[in-house]
């Protein structure tokens, strides 16, 4: 991605998000043409030269200071996300040279044995990108029961939260509040997006969501960016009904992003006992593979 195009497009975003009466400019009823900030006007608010705030801009100044990007934060009333996500474009780590192909990420074999020893928790591995790498049965009951278990292991195959979230209606019909998840999701992706210009899978992957959703071309243009560590979802499960879940993200040491997610409910709620019903119906037939194993080595058997 190219960082100097998003940085001028995400100060102008938010440029155009500020009114002149909210910094106490009072605009000319007939001369003005743009509703929000002008360049002129923010560089003066945030006492910095008009030549030098027009090329950061432009995204010809690479050198800007913490303080001058501190100042144009405030004027901009910028979120903390928003500023940390200001100074990774007006400053990107240095290029370095693109692999041949995409590195294609995997679950550890230590993580994926967590996953399974999480019976009760319904939890995933995904990469940066929101790929699922690895999830538990529970997992893969809750928010996906109708792909095939399996599909994390098939890279060309594997399941992307945010694509599904905008184009797979199963997996949309889930969240009760849509609208609310696809802005946190789109927030999420641009600061990931920010942090590192040079992913190709991600480039990818939004260029193939702006060109098969407009929702998703719509909140991507206007540069939501926002941390998303741990929330509640309001999901509505096609087989267990309504269930208010707590997630938690936990970055794994030693990888390149990836992390596992976790969801669980409030002990003696009925979002836990719906949970509860989901693993039951779910979970695979055991039972009559023991009963005959047990007929095979009685002694009655022999």
């Amino acid at each position: 991605m190219d960082t100097s195009s998003e940085l001028g497009d995400f100060l102008k975003s938010r440029r155009a998000a500020l009114r002149p009466e909210e910094v106490g400019i009072t605009p000319h009823p007939t001369r003005r043409r743009v509703t929000g900030l002008r360049r002129e006007e923010l560089a003066m608010l945030a006492n910095v030269s008009i030549t030098h705030y027009t090329r950061l801009e432009q995204g010809r100044a690479n050198s800007a200071s913490d303080g001058l990007l501190e100042a144009i934060a405030r004027t901009l009333r910028l979120t903390d996300d928003e500023t940390v996500h200001l100074k990774e474009l007006a400053r990107p780590a240095a290029a370095t040279p693109r692999p041949a192909a995409p590195r294609v990420a995997h679950a550890s074999a230590s993580a994926r044995q967590l996953l399974t020893a999480m019976t009760d928790v319904p939890a995933l591995v995904m990469d940066r990108r929101n790929d699922v790498l690895a999830w538990n049965q529970l997992g893969h009951a809750l928010l996906a029961g109708h792909l095939a278990p399996e599909s994390p292991d098939t890279p060309s195959a594997r399941p992307n939260l945010t694509k599904m979230l905008f184009l797979d209606e199963q997996y949309r019909s889930l969240y009760a509040n849509w609208d609310d998840q696809a802005q946190l999701a789109v927030a999420s992706l641009r600061q990931v997006a920010g942090r590192h210009p040079d992913d190709r899978s991600l480039a990818e992957l939004v260029g193939q969501l702006t060109m098969n959703s407009d929702e998703f071309a719509s909140r991507w243009a206007r540069h939501p960016v926002r941390t998303c560590t741990s929330g509640v979802k309001d999901l509505r499960h096609p087989l267990v009904g309504a269930m208010e879940l707590s997630f938690e993200n936990l970055i794994l040491p030693g990888t390149s992003g990836q992390r596992l997610i976790a969801y669980t409910a409030e002990p003696g709620s009925p979002s836990e006992a719906a949970l509860r019903l989901l693993g039951s119906a779910t979970a695979p037939v055991a039972q009559d593979n023991t009963a005959a194993r047990r007929r095979v080595t009685s002694p009655s058997a022999r």
